[in-house]
């Protein structure tokens, strides 16, 4: 058993949280406390009420998720963030949400845990935002449909491919998530294929005008490497943790 202050602080220090800028809505931290008793984990992609719902049926204390409770800002504790909240505190579960500090970090993160699980250990940060480096880049030598068959294999479903580059894949760019907006920005920095979760209809066509693969390999299925890395390392930390994953993936 270990105690909630205990692992707030030491993720808090190894995501770095009070540093690295996000969207106001994202609130990194804890977002719920608890009684300070921990002895469950469960890592989750979203906050949401059917993850919530299942943390408690399963005797979670504490559940840690990339996108929390709060992207709406300030609003009204009524409707499904009252019954999210009314059903955590009813069951003791704390909530602790880390999302740009989680896809960023150089070990723990989405994007590196990706990049390392498609068998791509030398990487480097690229496309800055912020002061920080939002993705990672890495040299490569693979055809695209080897590249297709890792990701799919990876994540248990096949990706959708926008095949506007080479069939010989040599630079490629990741940021998990929805980054298709990005495609722009992202083809001036000389990959050939960018690979991130989603983005919008027009990316797709856009990405065809300017020379450049694009993978959409799901929002959410590239997002569950961080929040499973984070829970694996608390347990590491901490003997006697256990440690649960709530798989609510959304299609997307």
């Amino acid at each position: 058993m270990a105690d909630l202050r205990d692992l707030v602080k030491a993720a808090n220090q190894w995501l770095d949280v009070g540093s690295v800028p996000d969207y106001p809505g994202a609130l990194n931290g804890l977002q719920l406390e608890n009684s300070g008793r921990v002895e469950v984990v469960a890592a989750a992609v979203d906050a949401c009420l059917p993850v919530i719902e299942a943390a408690c049926e399963r005797g979670v204390d504490l559940l840690l998720v990339h996108h929390g409770l709060f992207w709406q800002g300030a609003q009204k504790i009524e409707g499904p963030l009252y019954r999210k909240l009314k059903l955590a505190m009813d069951h003791d579960l704390a909530i602790y949400s880390a999302h740009l500090p989680l896809d960023i970090h150089p070990e723990l993160g989405n994007n590196a845990r990706m990049m390392a699980e498609l068998g791509i250990p030398e990487t480097e940060p690229f496309f800055p935002w912020k002061g920080i480096e939002l993705g990672l880049r890495a040299r490569v030598d693979f055809s695209r449909s080897d590249l297709l068959e890792r990701i799919g294999k990876l994540t248990g479903s096949r990706p959708l491919l926008c095949p506007g580059g080479p069939e010989n894949v040599k630079e490629i760019g990741l940021i998990t998530g929805g980054a298709g907006s990005q495609i722009h920005e992202l083809a001036e920095t000389g990959i050939d294929t960018f690979i991130t979760g989603e983005g919008p209809h027009w990316s797709y066509t856009a990405a065809e005008e300017l020379g450049i693969n694009l993978v959409y390999a799901g929002h959410y299925a590239t997002e569950t490497f961080g929040v499973k890395a984070l829970a694996a390392r608390w347990a590491l930390e901490f003997e006697g943790l256990k440690v649960d994953f709530i798989d609510h993936p959304t299609g997307l």
